[in-house]
């Protein structure tokens, strides 16, 4: 199988010396819940620095609470009132949806994951033809029948079991047209027409956020790029992130250390 390494990033669309607002792309993140308040924040921030805006919704009040506070010190995104959110989806290029949503039947008592996975499903089959990275919260209430085609779903080794079991992600990625970011050891990003795998990465890479990070650069790249490109340079770009973090401070580093170290990459790849 063909290994992603950095000569495959020379096709990727970034901004562009001379473009001007709008050309770089717009995306919205829809996440966050009453235990999770950072995740989607983590998620933003990363897309942030591609993007020329990113618009935030969440059906979380307290959500909003926060993000309105953190706008004193970070300006670089728009909260919308969870009522405007479809209307943000359709002038947005790409959608990240899932990022601290609630999830797990312990937390359905609430009504937590009933919410996560009934905005899940009425997102996606209402806006099929968007481009969407699936994440976290929405990963673990989706059914598999509500993908849509084109779309990056990122699971980790118990999300993706639960959602396809033992099947090859190479033929879940034919069956479902869309692209699979399979977050193992060795990573295995595949579309319905090929597969690659993504080294690199360590232990730093188990801390909570940092999954929020890579999804965040995923969507920011799918504004401007294919599905499978965005998939596969998001999961290499976060591990070659890690990878230099670990050779300055071991594993001691977290997701707000992650999101800042992939921008650098940007700017020396």
């Amino acid at each position: 199988m063909e290994v992603f390494d950095s000569t495959n990033l020379k096709d990727l669309v970034l901004p562009f010396k001379g473009s001007s607002k709008g050309q770089n792309g717009q995306v919205t993140v829809i996440g966050g819940s009453k235990l999770f308040h950072g995740a989607p924040l983590l998620a933003l921030t990363t897309a942030s620095r591609l993007v020329d805006m990113v618009y935030f919704a969440s059906p979380e009040p307290s959500v909003g609470e926060v993000a309105e506070k953190i706008k004193s010190s970070l300006f670089s995104f728009i909260w919308i009132p969870w009522e405007e959110r479809e209307d943000y989806i359709r002038k947005s290029d790409a959608i990240l949806i899932g990022s601290g949503m609630m999830r797990y039947k312990k937390e359905w008592n609430d009504g937590g994951g009933d919410e996560t996975r009934e905005i899940t499903r009425d997102l996606l089959l209402k806006f099929p033809d968007k481009k969407w990275v699936i994440d976290a919260g929405s990963l673990q209430m989706i059914e598999p029948e509500w993908i849509p085609e084109g779309s990056i779903l990122t699971p980790n080794q118990k999300e993706y079991q639960r959602l396809f079991a033992d099947q090859d992600a190479f033929e879940v990625a034919k069956k479902y047209k869309c692209v699979i970011v399979q977050k193992l050891p060795v990573t295995k990003v595949c579309s319905s027409q090929k597969c690659v795998e993504v080294n690199g990465g360590n232990a730093g890479l188990t801390k909570g956020g940092t999954g929020d990070v890579q999804a965040g650069l995923a969507v920011s790249l799918l504004a401007k790029n294919d599905a499978f490109t965005s998939g596969a340079a998001s999961s290499y770009l976060v591990k070659k992130a890690a990878d230099n973090l670990f050779n300055s401070v071991g594993v001691s580093y977290n997701a707000d250390d992650l999101s800042r170290e992939v921008s650098r990459l940007f700017s020396g790849q």
